[in-house]
């Protein structure tokens, strides 16, 4: 995604993302996800992230249950985070009840290590319970919607956690070519110093699938 805007408004802005799937089709999955986002309105950077998540997914027997390890590094500049990295482990049960629609549920745990760019917070070295819930249906043979919740607390510390969900709806145009609707929000319920403890996003993009 590329925006330049000249005149009344002075504005830069840069987006990319990408996500790779390895399958052997048998026992594991692997896949990748990067993007980075950039913004520059009259002269002032407004947006600075960049977000690297990798997972590998192991089946632990034929139909339900899954092993999976995950690290993930991410930085962003206007929630005074340097770098957030992250490695963990959980288990993922497969909700077999559900009709016409697949749904997921996992717990596990990760560590965590935060180094802020503000010199008032000090640097974090966490254990976080991992959790999350995931759903999506068949609207359509061209049509999509799927939800997903994390919710990752403080193990010494509930009320230090960390919640993001996320809303998709992938609507297909043209044989690999999709449109993709995405609403997110997140909440940090302990942030750092000066940074809002919530926030909303919402996106439209093409995806291509190959």
């Amino acid at each position: 995604f590329l925006e330049t805007k000249r005149g009344n408004t002075e504005k830069d802005s840069y987006k990319a993302s990408t996500k790779i799937v390895y399958d052997n089709n048998s026992t594991g999955v692997t896949w990748g996800e990067i993007n980075g986002e950039y913004g520059k309105t009259n002269t002032q950077t407004d947006t600075n992230n960049i977000y690297l998540h990798i997972r590998h997914i192991h089946a632990l027997n034929a139909k339900t249950l899954r092993a999976e390890g995950f690290v993930q590094v991410q930085s962003d500049r206007f929630k005074q985070i340097r770098r957030r990295s992250l490695l963990g482990v959980d288990l993922r049960y497969k909700l077999e009840f559900l009709k016409n629609a697949k749904g997921y549920i996992a717990g596990g745990l990760m560590g965590e290590k935060i180094d802020y760019i503000s010199t008032v917070d000090p640097d974090e070295n966490n254990i976080r319970f991992s959790s999350y819930l995931s759903y999506s249906i068949d609207l359509t043979k061209d049509a999509q919607l799927s939800a997903l919740v994390y919710y990752q607390p403080k193990v010494d510390d509930f009320n230090d956690y960390i919640n993001t969900n996320k809303v998709t709806l992938e609507l297909k145009v043209y044989k690999e070519l999709y449109l993709n609707f995405g609403i997110s929000y997140d909440i940090d319920s302990k942030p750092p110093v000066g940074v809002k403890s919530n926030d909303f996003t919402q996106n439209t993009s093409f995806i291509y699938k190959f």
